[in-house]
């Protein structure tokens, strides 16, 4: 690289300024990201499934709750993308309703576990003693309780209430490990110069938390959201295969797999169509994650490799 010369400068000394390009943080990650490209292929799997799944009434020749009677247990072809299950509902609009459904519930429940957790994991740390102990009491107890029973337990009572009880369900119970870390954290940073600076300065207890504490845990929040969208759906697909998560005459993949699971050897585009876009949306979302982790890691291996 050429070395520009200041030629105000008496000397005659390079301007490092100019001679040195400035490469943001932001930039960094990106370009780390886009090195990897199962990463990037992935994130552009999430993007084409919820762009379809949203938008198939446009273009789809059926609806979900529609019957063709015509055309009952139909392979796949013709009309029927997909197949027709046996009261002739087209396979196609179903899988994407269910798609939808699961879609949103787990990209609801890690928004809504990433913030409890940052929330409940820097109170915690910053303001400690009493503050400290009852949160991470709480903390303890929910590690402790059975998840996946007590949402079985309280499904029935739910029936015929909106989906989003279920995404309070599941995100209070995905929340408390990260909890954990971000506490730890917490502890560490508070004793830092930029958070003494801030007290000092008598910014308020939550407009430090917000403003200095939290961000410099972005990377570890980010990450946790991604991983936490993959174990969301599949904890509702698993809730739903049961018959305690998405009720009729709703869908989603996990009763769209249950419904099938029977005709999987006679009629298999039943079970394995539903299936097979779970396997691939989580997979999606699980090489996504592990892309941005890599990305905004400077430690890892392949993090380095995109520096190189």
């Amino acid at each position: 690289m050429a070395v520009i010369l200041d030629e105000s400068s008496p000397t005659g000394a390079p301007d490092t300024a100019q001679a040195t390009p400035t490469v943001t943080r932001g930039r960094l990650v990106l370009r780390r990201f886009l090195r990897n490209r199962f990463a990037v292929a992935s994130l552009g799997v999430i993007v084409l499934l919820y762009v379809v799944a949203f938008s198939y009434p446009l273009f789809a020749p059926w609806d979900y709750g529609r019957p063709d009677y015509q055309s009952f247990l139909m392979p796949p072809g013709g009309s029927h993308w997909f197949g027709t299950d046996k009261i002739g509902i087209d396979m196609f609009a179903q899988t994407m309703r269910g798609l939808q459904k699961s879609l949103s519930i787990g990209l609801l429940v890690a928004i809504f576990s990433t913030g409890l957790a940052a929330i409940v994991g820097s109170a915690a740390g910053f303001f400690g003693r009493a503050t400290d102990r009852a949160l991470m009491w709480v903390v303890d107890l929910l590690l402790v309780l059975p998840a996946f029973l007590i949402i079985a337990i309280l499904s029935p009572s739910l029936r015929g209430q909106s989906w989003l009880l279920l995404v309070l369900l599941l995100a209070v119970f995905q929340w408390m490990i990260t909890a954990r870390i971000v506490r730890g954290m917490t502890l560490t940073l508070r004793e830092r110069e930029f958070v003494k600076a801030a007290r000092y300065m008598g910014q308020s207890p939550w407009r430090i938390i917000f403003r200095h504490i939290l961000p410099n845990m972005a990377s570890l929040l980010i990450i946790d959201g991604t991983i936490n969208v993959g174990i969301a759906v599949l904890a509702e697909t698993s809730l739903s295969y049961f018959g305690f998560g998405v009720q009729p005459p709703d869908v989603s993949l996990g009763t769209l797999i249950a419904s099938g699971t029977e005709s999987a050897q006679t009629f298999p585009w039943l079970f394995y169509i539903p299936a097979g876009f779970l396997v691939i949306t989580v997979l999606a979302v699980n090489f996504a994650g592990d892309g941005l982790r890599d990305a905004l890691d400077p430690t890892s291996t392949r993090g380095r490799k995109a520096d190189a």
